[in-house]
């Protein structure tokens, strides 16, 4: 709900970018009516995967929406539909001029600058750093608390000394200010730093008291 109230308009409608999961209907039904029920008006899925994919299409959804949303799903797959459709360009101008995006899950990645891959997902060496949307100078990973977020770890031992990294519990946000701060939203998040050659816990961000 915070996150809609922040686009300053009541009922703001929403363009659903869903490359990440192949632009899945089920999928796009049900986040759709979640967003709904915290406030979101027309709701419109900018057909970007497959067959289906409508460029010029989805550019006028997006450009005529309050706000953009980026589903879950698959990370690398989503960054390889915005590639492929050559609509990276058109989005970063979209947020440049201030249009506000937001994500769940794999969209969140999207949003930051790098995630990683594996050429073999049971060797941590096959290891590498591939890049994302890049509109917060932040790296992130989503609902991975269960596996002490092993995958943001991996991520981390990959990129300079003192960087940060960010894991948004399930029932969680993280939302990053244009000035770079950054704010929990609805729970903690936990904060990694590579620091020495290791990863390691920092404190965590605390949700502002409302």
């Amino acid at each position: 709900m915070r996150v809609l109230a922040s686009c300053g308009v009541p009922h703001p409608s929403i363009a659903y970018v869903g490359a990440a999961s192949e632009d899945n209907q089920p999928f796009f039904s049900m986040i759709s009516s979640y967003l709904r029920r915290c406030g979101a008006g027309r709701i419109t899925l900018a057909p970007l995967a497959g067959r289906r994919g409508k460029l010029e299409k989805a550019q006028a959804i997006l450009k005529s929406a309050d706000m953009v949303f980026i589903s879950g799903g698959d990370v690398e797959a989503g960054m390889n539909v915005l590639e492929e459709r050559q609509i990276l360009p058109f989005l970063r101008d979209l947020f440049e001029k201030g249009k506000p995006f937001f994500g769940s899950s794999a969209g969140s990645i999207m949003l930051g600058c790098q995630w990683v891959r594996w050429e073999n997902p049971d060797d941590s060496a096959t290891a590498s750093l591939f890049p994302c949307m890049g509109y917060v100078p932040i790296v992130c990973d989503t609902h991975g608390e269960g596996e002490q977020w092993e995958e943001l770890r991996i991520l981390l031992q990959l990129m300079a000394e003192g960087t940060f990294g960010y894991g948004i519990p399930a029932g969680a946000g993280l939302r990053v200010y244009p000035d770079g701060r950054l704010e929990a939203l609805g729970a903690p998040v936990h904060c990694y730093a590579r620091r020495g050659g290791v990863v390691v816990r920092s404190a965590d961000l605390p949700p502002r008291a409302l």
